[in-house]
């Protein structure tokens, strides 16, 4: 069985992320959804609420899980055993940034960096635009999945 994980913060989904979730699917047996817990940073959103994101989003998708994680993310690989680690690519500022890490993994395990460019109607989103659109009271319905709403 090819699993892959998606590792990230999601804080909060996007579509460029539900992109790269969704084309992964057709890669690989199961996609993990990784939300990594980082004590030093500062979430828009809970841990609760980012998880729910993203369930709700793949409600219907048996080849989706979502689980959260501490540490490395090689580590929490070679712990479940998966081999992949699935990343989305915006622009060459990503692919550089990536690929460092993609090099480190390698270099710390046996694990294979998968990159997927994201869709090009999708490719400016990010979620920190995101969070700042939400922060002002813009319309934010039009870069994230619908399971994504603001109370």
């Amino acid at each position: 069985m090819k699993r892959a994980i998606f590792p990230g913060s999601f804080d909060p989904l996007t579509l460029g992320h539900f992109d790269i979730i969704t084309r992964g699917i057709a890669l690989f047996d199961e996609v993990i959804v990784a939300i990594g817990v980082n004590s030093e940073k500062k979430y828009m959103f809970s841990l609760d609420e980012r998880k729910r994101f993203i369930e709700e989003a793949f409600k219907n998708e048996p080849k989706v899980k979502v689980v959260t994680y501490n540490g490395l993310t090689v580590d929490f690989c070679k712990d479940i055993g998966v081999k992949f680690i699935l990343r989305g690519l915006r622009n060459p500022a990503d692919f550089e940034f990536e690929k460092a890490i993609a090099h480190t993994n390698r270099t710390l395990s046996e694990i294979e960096t998968v990159f997927l460019l994201t869709d090009a109607n999708t490719s400016y989103i990010s979620s920190s635009i995101v969070r700042e659109v939400i922060r002002y009271n813009g319309d934010y319905t039009k870069l994230v999945p619908d399971s994504v709403r603001v109370k």
